[in-house]
């Protein structure tokens, strides 16, 4: 009995030996992100449908602690303690660097498209047009930081913005003091506008305290969760400040480099199930959210006003000119978009159905104006 059991012993022995992996496979590996965005936004719920998705994808094995923003870091800290390994990866806007190198506003979102590009073009032009190169480039060798980025999570085009008064035209933007972030800023400025950069979940008490008179967030959806709607009740889209907002998931590049081949790709993969969830879920709750803010909530919705989205655009050219001549990385990147876009939007506009042609067949009165209750 008791050299059966020798055996036993000396057999399970050489087992753990041979096959040490094995058990250390079964040991899942844990990761901290954390977004910008506050709790119960979408921006965020994506994250967290993200990190559901890796989980559910690596069977387990790799698993992700998904935090809303403030949980450790502030909202515009995000990348700083991606590099610093405070944080294992995050999501973000490329945008929110913009103070580190001017041409962050051209990875997401970009003021005025660039070019009339909407997200998928954005998307299109990153994987098939050059453009992850130069994005992994300007946070490694532009700002320096050690991460690695991919797009992700749709945030949509993004209104004008929610108003005290009604708002007339480009000239009467002039001494209104607006939320506006990164880049968007400097479009605005030309109009005369005041504006002011502060994060997501900022924007409703600063509102609500009257240091704000104005605000541009995400989308009619994103923005009644935040509550934008009990402060004001004037409301203009669409806007072409930032037509392709597709925002970004972060990861440490020393993090990224320990993962296995198959853990990487179901990271990537995971990212675009993201993103285009995101996209199919906005299409739908934006449209809810518009009628609940009329009907319930007794917000006037506008149209925004031609001449203003022209504006934005030539202030846009006008910024990115002055920006190209005097950052050759932001050039770079300008040139290639518009490469892109040369190629891409012109065409699409020949081959796709005109979308405002079976509105106006099926809806006439869906863009005239004023669609106050």
């Amino acid at each position: 009995m008791k050299s059966v059991t020798a055996l036993a012993a000396l057999c399970f022995a050489v087992g753990a030996a041979l096959f040490p992996a094995t058990s250390d496979a079964q040991q899942p590996r844990k990761l901290r992100f954390q977004t910008s965005y506050p709790a119960g936004t979408p921006t965020y719920e994506n994250l967290q449908f993200w990190a559901e998705r890796v989980n559910a994808m690596s069977g387990g094995r790799l698993q992700i602690e998904a935090m809303p923003a403030g949980a450790l870091v502030p909202a515009f800290e995000v990348v700083d303690a991606i590099h610093k390994k405070v944080l294992d990866g995050g999501q973000s806007a490329a945008a929110y660097s913009v103070g580190k190198n001017s041409a962050a506003t051209l990875f997401g979102p970009a003021p005025g498209g660039p070019f009339g590009m909407d997200s998928l073009d954005y998307i299109g032009w990153i994987y098939n047009g050059g453009g992850l190169e130069l994005y992994q480039s300007f946070y490694k060798d532009q700002i320096k930081r050690n991460v690695i980025s991919f797009p992700m999570t749709y945030a949509g085009n993004q209104p004008l913005g929610w108003f005290k008064t009604e708002v007339t035209g480009w000239d009467d933007l002039k001494g209104r003091k607006c939320r506006e972030t990164g880049m968007t800023a400097e479009v605005f400025a030309p109009s005369g506008m005041t504006t002011v950069n502060i994060p997501g979940g900022e924007i409703v008490p600063s509102g609500e305290r009257g240091v704000i008179d104005c605000a541009e967030f995400a989308s009619p959806y994103e923005d009644k969760q935040m509550g934008f709607q009990t402060v004001w009740k004037n409301y203009y889209l669409p806007s072409m400040h930032e037509p392709a907002t597709v925002l970004e998931l972060i990861i440490n590049q020393d993090v990224w480099n320990s993962l296995t081949p198959d853990l990487q790709e179901i990271i990537k993969s995971a990212s675009w199930q993201a993103t285009f969830q995101s996209m199919a879920l906005a299409n739908k709750r934006n449209a809810e959210a518009l009628a609940e803010l009329q009907i319930k909530d007794g917000v006037k919705v506008f149209r925004t006003p031609d001449d203003i989205m022209l504006n934005v655009l030539k202030a846009w050219d006008n910024v990115a000119k002055e920006q190209s001549d005097k950052n050759p990385f932001f050039k770079k990147v300008y040139e290639s978009q518009r490469a892109y876009a040369e190629k891409v939007v012109p065409a699409r506009m020949r081959i796709n159905a005109p979308y405002g042609f079976a509105v106006q067949h099926y809806w006439p009165d869906a863009n005239t104006g004023s669609t106050s209750n």
